[in-house]
């Protein structure tokens, strides 16, 4: 690819996203212009002095606008994670949500939350990255207790095993240890959850996502490697055991970090990933930014639609994307019968 056009395309991504910033932020159960949402803006970016009522300001910059950067951030990780998994594994079908990482992360989370250890979102985020690593060595354990045949299929049966179990364990410490209140705090967090997210919940979700990706795309020769094996991959030169350990702490992670701030979110590395590939190619050096880029607009869509499709009630915005993704997932399991 010439770096002209690399350039242009990079420019024409971030304006794609900016402008879905925008909308996201205008759009809502109240209607803002988008002139009103680029003065508030300017006035707190740029100490512009626009006039500018401050119920609208504060509807802009402190619940809008978190709100839509934290759903970006979300959609681009996840479809990151997404794209790890799927190349590791060999299989359209592995995302966080069904290989049970999103699981595991709401366990720890859950149980970091009701034990009193932390309430800030770093120590949450600790949890859930322990509770996510824990699911995902259960998948594979199981995987590979039910024999080397049809390996990919039996990854996917162990990672929704491995989901149940992991939910069973975070529904047995709810009813145990939460108060009503919590409990249903709790329960409505746990189906992704956006309304409570403010800038602190930005300045972490923001860096996770792009050290993930960041992450990925230095990896990302060792990715098409994979795409053919790990033997392939160890025979191009690509350091098998230690990529593989690198890739997934980083999906963990990222997965720990969005499971923390909005809850579990299914759906987005599996749909978005699998979608682009289809148009671009298995090339990760294309792959990777394309599915950030659609994963951060997925989510967008998605939480503009939680907001706005029931009138003077917001959905929590991971019924929206299962909605949408089951059916997706539904015909990528009909067309991909008789395929190993």
């Amino acid at each position: 690819m010439q770096p002209r056009f690399a350039i242009l395309l990079a420019g024409l991504a971030l304006l794609t996203l900016l402008v879905a910033v925008l909308a996201g932020t205008a759009i809502g159960e109240t209607q803002l212009s988008l002139r009103l949402v680029c003065q508030v803006l300017a006035n707190h970016l740029w100490q512009a002095d626009y006039p500018v009522d401050p119920i609208d300001a504060g509807i802009v910059w402190n619940y809008r606008l978190t709100r839509t950067l934290v759903a970006a951030a979300c959609g681009a990780g996840l479809a990151t994670c997404g794209v790890i998994l799927q190349a590791l594994l060999r299989n359209p079908l592995a995302e966080p949500y069904l290989l049970g990482l999103s699981a595991g992360a709401s366990t720890g989370a859950v149980l970091v939350g009701l034990l009193g250890l932390g309430s800030a979102a770093l120590s949450l985020s600790a949890g859930a990255f322990i509770g996510a690593l824990t699911a995902f060595a259960l998948v594979l354990v199981l995987a590979r207790a039910a024999g080397p045949s049809s390996h990919n299929a039996q990854v996917i049966l162990a990672g929704i095993a491995g989901s149940q179990l992991f939910n069973a364990l975070t529904a047995f410490l709810i009813t145990k240890s939460a108060t009503a209140e919590q409990a249903r705090g709790i329960l409505f967090w746990l189906l992704g959850n956006l309304s409570g997210v403010r800038w602190p919940s930005v300045w972490l979700a923001l860096p996770a996502a792009s050290v993930g990706l960041l992450v990925c795309l230095w990896q990302r020769r060792a990715l098409d490697a994979f795409t053919f094996g790990a033997d392939s991959a160890a025979s191009l030169g690509v350091a098998v055991r230690r990529t593989q350990w690198l890739l997934i702490c980083c999906a963990a992670l990222v997965t720990a970090v969005m499971v923390s701030i909005v809850g579990a979110i299914g759906f987005v590395g599996l749909v978005i990933p699998h979608a682009l590939r289809l148009l671009l190619g298995p090339g990760h050096n294309r792959l990777l930014p394309a599915s950030a880029l659609g994963g951060a607009l997925f989510m967008i869509a998605a939480d503009v639609l939680s907001r706005t499709l029931i009138p003077g009630q917001v959905i929590p915005v991971g019924v929206v994307t299962a909605l949408i993704g089951a059916p997706v997932f539904a015909l990528i399991l009909v067309s991909r019968r008789g395929r190993p």
